[in-house]
């Protein structure tokens, strides 16, 4: 049953503590940006804490992925490796090996841990057997209680031990999550003694989070449902111990709208990291904005909110327990409309930006054309397209075609619509206009020429232009294209579509 109010007291203290084993995707930015409206909502502080323990599993780059993403979405820590507190650090799990060891030892002094010697061998066969009885995997405790004449023989052998923590039988772990309501688990149903310290002497993940917890004083754990299970293991270590445990919330998880499965690597419609919708023209704000309405909702109907308004209105209360769908059409529909209230001049910023970065095929083609030196036609083409980019990449897509217009291969299907000579007619006028005239060209008195020599007017006369100078009906305003294009461009395209014509 869900809880209807959890009370938020005291100094709050929130992390986020991604694995340098992957880039930052969608996933961490929803944990992300969770734990830290929390911590602004709430005036407290959030810890950005690595967990690369696991050396085998850390990719290169992956840490600065993080860090820069995080930059970049405006998610900015107030605590962390480059922004240390003397009393916490360090905030790299494995510069804090010792303190692990310290802990360890303490449960086996207390008899509440102890070293296991079975191999990888053992261990599969055992796993094998119970799944061949049907039985849910679990370790045996065949190590619990050990003789010391065993140990000894073991070692002997060269065996290097596992230490685990050794569970009460028909013990309930339970507490009152902040987004679920109370969750309970039976420690017959965990897996039975786990593991907490490795055979090379590295802590398990479910150890050391919460030693680091424990000692940076992490008041809530904000964090995603595919750790819930973890959970129970967790609050056996702080049971054994003796120490306070933090109040815990379990995110919804994203799900795709198509397949109605938890996003995956495998969906590949879909965007899956943070960097991909920075370099295709994403904006930060509208990503921000769309992330935190996976897994809330605020009150009312407002759908657009800036950083400070998702602060003010966050309330942990009005988390979701259902999946949080993906859905690209919203995500476009956002980012459009932050497109339509940020300055021209700064979009084209963002734009060269993303250019000089030539992170994409369009970005690459527009370095190598120098169009990140020509912030006024950049500018031009933005004030152009804005009504109706979903992207930067359509204000990228655009430049590149105008500069390249000569060179597109039309299918001119949409001029079937229209009289052939009718349109004959309007480009031989143009194509004589435009001749006798130099840049920069008054395309809308040509058009007043073409209609007095042609009698054509409205959606006859500018129709059949979008489709010849775009390949589509629909275009924007055609005299603020043409006067962007480039002359020699414009004759070229009447000549094609003159050909075609012809034909």
């Amino acid at each position: 049953m869900r809880r209807e109010k959890i009370e938020i007291t005291g100094e709050v203290r929130v992390r986020y503590a991604p694995s340098p084993t992957g880039f930052l995707h969608l996933g961490n930015a929803q944990s992300a940006l969770f734990n830290y409206l929390f911590a602004k909502h709430y005036k407290g502080t959030w810890v950005l804490r690595i967990e690369d323990t696991d050396l085998k599993r850390n990719v290169p780059h992956g840490e600065e992925s993080q860090m820069e993403n995080l930059h970049w979405l405006g998610i900015d820590w107030d605590e962390g490796p480059d922004k240390p507190k003397e009393e916490f650090a360090p905030y790299h799990q494995k510069e804090r090996v010792s303190l692990y060891h310290k802990y360890v030892q303490q449960l086996l002094d207390a008899g509440l841990a102890y070293k296991d010697y079975a191999t990888e061998e053992e261990l599969t066969e055992l796993h094998d057997q119970q799944i061949a009885a049907k039985i849910a995997p679990h370790y045996d405790g065949r190590w619990y209680g050990a003789t010391k004449e065993q140990i000894k023989k073991a070692e002997a052998g060269g065996r290097k031990p596992t230490v685990r923590l050794h569970l009460p039988k028909n013990h309930v772990y339970s507490w009152d999550d902040m987004i679920k309501g109370t969750v309970s688990f039976n420690s017959d149903n965990i897996g039975g003694d786990f593991i907490i310290e490795k055979s090379n002497g590295m802590a398990t993940y479910n150890f050391a989070v919460v030693i680091d917890d424990y000692l940076m004083k992490i008041s809530h754990v904000l964090r995603g449902d595919d750790h819930i299970a973890n959970t129970p293991k967790q609050l056996a270590v702080y049971e054994a111990l003796g120490i306070p445990q933090p109040l815990f919330g379990h995110i919804t998880l994203i799900y795709s709208l198509e397949t109605h499965k938890k996003l995956s690597k495998r969906d590949k419609n879909t965007l899956q990291f943070i960097s991909q919708y920075r370099k295709f023209g994403y904006l930060n704000e509208a990503l921000i904005n769309f992330i935190a309405f996976l897994g809330w909702s605020p009150i009312g109907e407002k759908e657009l909110f800036t950083r400070d308004e998702l602060i003010e209105a966050f309330d942990i209360h009005r988390m979701s327990t259902s999946p949080a769908y993906f859905d690209q059409k919203k995500l476009d529909w956002i980012n459009s409309e932050y497109i339509k209230k940020i300055p021209i001049a700064e979009l084209a910023n963002q734009i060269v930006t993303l250019i000089n970065a030539a992170e994409t095929d369009t970005a690459l083609k527009l370095k190598e054309l120098k169009m990140q030196e020509n912030l006024e036609f950049i500018k031009k083409v933005v004030q152009l397209y804005r009504a109706e980019a979903k992207t930067l990449m359509t204000f990228m897509e655009k430049i590149y075609f105008i500069k390249n217009s000569d060179r597109h291969k039309f299918s001119y299907a949409d001029l079937a619509e229209f009289d052939k000579n009718n349109v004959h007619k309007i480009l031989l006028v143009m194509q004589k206009e435009i001749q006798n005239t130099v840049e920069p060209i008054d395309y809308d008195s040509i058009l007043l020429v073409i209609q007095k020599e042609t009698g054509q007017s409205g959606r006859n006369l500018y129709m059949p232009l979008n489709v010849v100078f775009t390949d589509n009906k629909s275009a924007p305003q055609i005299t603020e294209l043409l006067a962007i294009m480039p002359k020699q461009n414009v004759e070229i395209m009447i000549t094609n579509a003159l050909k075609w014509l012809n034909q």
